[in-house]
């Protein structure tokens, strides 16, 4: 039996067509679930879209369109970009489906039975755009500590859940599980600035709008938005509905997210899970935010970036490679299309597209289409192994940036193996055919490694390589391929 992985993107919330930073998410997901794939797990891969609350009723009726129609509109966006960038889930789940919907009353139900949700009323401040309850002694100069707008004074019936009451088991969990929370910077975060300073019972319904779940024993409250959100995790998998049969999936394995909801994630979302007596996640890893040549990518600054448009005059694999490359592990990133031409033409063009074009060129040049009686390079062969072992440990901690690095790395090997045997000296002495021969076999040995390394990130141009190589007992047969990536010509080239 194989060995279960299950990963999950955040819930994006539909306000507005997707972007890079909703992209890189949602490719993280995708290239460790295919690293799993390849290594034999049985993965399942969730995502979706977290589709109630206040702002979204708000933006739709600004819109003049029903909720429903404004967040189906955004969702099939959703989707039709996932399909545009090649990411292969198992389930997008929404939050108005019915079966989510069952799975968040029951889950209310139960906590108000067991007495972690009661009555009350709510007064202090709300942030409509994060969705977020906060006091005054947490504001940053009277604005919202995550996302630096207005805050609105809320005065409203509510019901609260218990969150003080999960505190010292949260810290506990986290101090005896050093990668429960990815990296360690939002770990301390966490900690520090949230649970050690204690934690407020939580308001968990609206009464002041209608956009949401209703409380199933009081209709005239919805479920507060990140509530109703959260357990998408477990609605997906069937849990607390009769619409899927993959519980056996839990707990997961990895959260991705976006930083700004990391508090949701570890402190929330684990507090619910305690309340129901579920096993926590084992990881939530929180990445940075994506900027645009140094600014916020804002919708009326006009620089968000279409990662559809750069895909569909560029490639997929490109702009999987470039985003995926393009933020290291738990730090901020920035987007230039400058920068994206630079690490395409640097990377996939000069040095993977180059080594295998100047690796099939010489093969068909000196044997044909096919090298007999190989002979394998020890010294090679050791660096590629140990080019595999670096790619694997950085996979397996989920640091893809220098997983690519560690492929890139044999990739620039071989090029180097090319200069320093020169074969194309070697291939004008008959002499040296067997030596030619080694050389040539062992360029398609770390070319066909490189490619399986990268076939996570790059997946249509990697199996391309492997489609182009096949080895048999003493023999290695190329066939003759089209440019990967042909070279983008800077002069001409103008930005999608």
């Amino acid at each position: 039996m194989k060995n279960k992985f299950y990963i999950t993107t955040p819930i994006y919330y539909p306000s507005d067509n997707a972007h890079i930073g909703h992209a890189y998410s949602s490719l993280v997901c995708d290239s460790i679930a295919r690293y799993k794939k390849q290594t034999g797990y049985d993965v399942f891969f969730l995502t979706g879209t977290d589709e109630h609350g206040q702002k979204i009723e708000q933006v739709a009726a600004k819109a003049n369109i029903e909720p429903q129609e404004f967040v189906d509109k955004i969702a099939a966006n959703f989707k039709d970009l996932w399909a545009n960038l090649g990411i292969d889930y198992n389930l997008f789940v929404r939050t108005t489906d019915d079966y989510h919907e069952q799975t968040a009353q029951t889950i209310f139900q139960k906590l108000y039975d067991r007495g972690d949700i009661y009555k009350g009323e709510y007064k202090g401040w709300y942030c409509t755009p994060c969705e977020s309850f906060w006091t005054d002694t947490q504001l940053a100069n009277d604005n919202c500590p995550d996302c630096n707008r207005a805050v609105e004074k809320a005065s409203e019936e509510s019901y609260f859940f218990k969150l003080g009451k999960y505190a010292d088991r949260i810290i506990e969990h986290i101090e005896k599980n050093p990668d429960f929370i990815l990296p360690v910077s939002r770990k301390n975060e966490m900690l520090n600035n949230f649970l050690k300073q204690g934690l407020e019972d939580l308001c968990v319904s609206r009464s002041t709008f209608t956009w949401g779940v209703k409380v199933p024993f009081d209709p005239a409250h919805v479920i507060y938005v990140w509530i109703d959100a959260l357990p998408n995790y477990i609605s997906g998998l069937g849990m607390f509905n009769d619409k899927f049969e993959n519980e056996d999936f839990w707990p997961c394995d990895l959260h991705v997210i976006g930083k700004e909801i990391t508090r949701f994630h570890t402190i929330i979302w684990p507090a619910l899970l305690m309340a129901l007596d579920l096993p926590l996640p084992k990881s939530v890893y929180a990445h940075g935010w994506w900027t645009v040549e140094g600014a916020k990518m804002s919708k009326s600054v006009g620089n968000v970036v279409n990662p559809t448009a750069y895909a569909e005059k560029y490639g997929v694999d490109a702009v999987r490679y470039c985003l995926l490359r393009g933020m290291g592990y738990g730090t901020d990133a920035d987007w230039s299309h400058s920068g994206f031409v630079a690490r395409y033409n640097s990377d996939l063009a000069n040095d993977l597209g180059n080594l295998f074009s100047r690796t099939s060129a010489m093969i068909l040049k000196y044997f044909g289409e096919t090298i007999y009686d190989i002979v394998d390079d020890d010294v090679l062969n050791s660096d590629i192994e140990n080019a595999y072992t670096s790619y694997q440990s950085q996979m397996d901690s989920y640091n893809v940036a220098q997983a690519i690095q560690e492929a890139l790395n044999l990739v620039s090997r071989a090029n180097k193996y090319i200069d320093e045997t020169q074969p194309w000296v070697l291939g004008k002495d008959e002499s040296k055919a067997a030596e030619l021969k080694c050389v040539l076999y062992n360029l398609c040995k770390a070319l066909t490694k490189s490619a399986e390394m990268l076939l996570p990130i790059i997946p249509q141009s990697a199996q391309k390589i492997l489609d182009c190589i096949t080895f048999n007992k003493s023999s290695v047969t190329i066939k003759k391929s089209d440019v990967l990536f042909p070279r983008i010509d800077v002069k001409m080239d103008v930005a999608p």
